[in-house]
C-alpha cells in the first residue's frame, strides 16, 4: 500500500507559502491506518519497546494504536495545564519564543524501553525535547517515529544520536 496517496497537500495553510501535510485521508481510511500501525510495530519488534510515548495531539492518533499492536501501554506528552497530578516539564526554544512539554511524572522509570511517535518529523524542537523529557525519568528512547519527515528542514540533526524512523519523505 502506498500511504503517500491518503497524504493530502494544502497551499498556503496555516499561513502562505507553507505546504501543509494534511493527514486526514489516511485517517479516513481504516486499511491505511491498520497498515502504518502495522508497519510502526514491525520496526520495533527487536527493540523491546515497553511503553509507547505520543506527541500531542496528532502523535496520539498512530501512537495508541502502536502501543495496541505491540502490547504495551501509551503515555502522552502534553501541553502545559492538560494533565492532572505531578508532572515533568520541559522547556523548548522555538523560532520565535519558546514552548514547553509536560509529562505525568509517574509513568516512565529507568526500565521502561520507549517508542516515540509523532506525525511529522519537521525542525525537530519537538521531538529532542520530548526525548529529553522521557530521558529525565532513566527511560531510554529507543526509537522515535514519524508518519512523515520534512527532510528539507533538516529535524533529523537535532535528533542525530537516536534511531529514527519514517514512513514517508518529502
Amino acid at each position: 500500500m502506498d500511504l503517500s496517496k491518503y497524504i493530502k497537500d494544502v497551499p498556503d495553510f496555516p499561513k502562505e507559502g507553507i505546504i501543509f501535510k494534511d493527514i486526514c485521508p489516511l485517517l479516513n481510511d481504516p486499511a491505511a491506518v491498520d497498515y502504518a500501525a502495522t508497519l510502526f510495530a514491525e520496526a520495533v519488534q527487536d527493540k523491546n519497546i515497553t511503553k509507547v510515548v505520543g506527541i500531542e495531539s496528532r502523535g496520539f492518533l498512530l501512537g495508541i494504536l502502536i502501543a495496541q499492536k505491540l502490547g504495551v501501554g501509551f503515555i502522552p506528552i502534553r501541553k502545559p495545564g492538560k494533565l492532572p497530578g505531578e508532572v515533568l516539564s520541559k522547556s523548548y526554544a522555538l523560532e520565535y519564543g519558546e514552548d514547553c512539554l509536560e509529562m505525568q511524572s509517574d509513568c516512565l522509570t529507568a526500565e521502561d524501553n520507549v517508542l516515540l511517535h509523532d506525525d511529522v518529523l519537521a525542525t525537530g524542537g519537538t521531538a529532542k525535547a520530548a526525548c529529553e523529557l522521557i530521558e529525565t525519568t532513566g527511560a531510554n528512547v529507543a526509537q522515535v517515529s514519524f508518519l512523515m519527515e520534512l527532510k528539507f528542514l533538516k529535524g533529523s540533526e537535532k535528533l542525530h544520536k537516536r534511531s529514527i524512523h519514517s514512513l514517508l519523505e518529502y
